[in-house]
């Protein structure tokens, strides 16, 4: 088995790929203190030919297991340039950053943008007014389809961002316009940072929690004027980029 762990701020991605390279063992589970005990404590007992870490707290991976670490970039690429091919461009929407990556051919990245600066541009904003508003992420993800205002939040900072949720609760602005305001903000600053590259495929792929999100996608499609495919496991893809990248180093010694 071939293993791949993704440290992420929120959650730990966790999956295990055969000689076929069939995914057979997967698990996400929220990033704690002491994780790399967590994941050891998961692993305990399985079969491991190589592992592999990435996310932000891959190095504490690398540390307890010695095992090899990768970029979150090369991991998100690979992981889901496996599940579809042709697309040229990955957007990863994860809870403490958000990136825009270009890819080769091969499924290589050879570009790409990051926001890290500021949570207002992430899927932990989704979190923070999802329970400003007393709604989980599943009910957050959908109720802005019924939205009848185009509200907006413009500030670049997450803390101020959330004070002008507080401020459309406080006006009796609806939940589903509240939600449209919200996720426009998002989907604004995602295709700002694709529209600096130039993609030719009509096809974007959309990872981490963030695709999980039907309005944001839906609304990003509608910015981007593309067709954006939520990858098949959006929260596991860097895991998954993880164990293919195992894969192939063993397979070269």
């Amino acid at each position: 088995m071939y293993w791949g762990v993704d440290v992420g701020s929120t959650y730990t991605k966790i999956c295990g790929i055969n000689e076929k390279k069939e995914l057979v063992d997967m698990s996400v589970i929220p990033t704690i203190v002491n994780q790399d005990e967590i994941v050891k404590k998961y692993l305990k007992d399985k079969d491991i030919k190589m592992l592999v870490s990435t996310g932000y707290g891959r190095h504490m991976i690398e540390e307890t297991f010695s095992c090899l670490v990768i970029s979150e970039i090369k991991a998100h690429a690979k992981g889901a340039y496996f599940f579809n091919n042709d697309a040229q461009m990955v957007i990863d929407l994860g809870g403490q950053d958000s990136k825009v990556i270009l890819l080769d051919k091969s499924g290589g990245f050879v570009d790409f943008k990051m926001n890290d600066k500021c949570a207002a541009g992430t899927g932990k904003f989704l979190e923070i007014a999802a329970n400003r508003m007393g709604l989980n992420l599943d009910e957050f993800s959908k109720i802005g389809f019924d939205a009848n205002k185009k509200l907006s939040i413009s500030s670049m900072c997450a803390v101020f961002a959330e004070s002008e949720v507080v401020s459309l609760i406080a006006k009796r602005e609806s939940a589903s316009n509240i939600c449209y305001a919200v996720h426009e903000s998002i989907a604004s600053r995602l295709a700002s940072m694709a529209n600096k590259f130039a993609c030719k495929s009509e096809v974007i792929l959309f990872t981490g929690g963030g695709a999980l999100d039907s309005f944001l996608v839906s609304l990003l499609s509608e910015k981007l004027e593309k067709t954006i495919l939520p990858s098949k496991y959006p929260q596991l893809t860097g895991a998954i980029g993880a164990a293919l990248c195992g894969y192939e180093i063993y397979q070269e010694v």
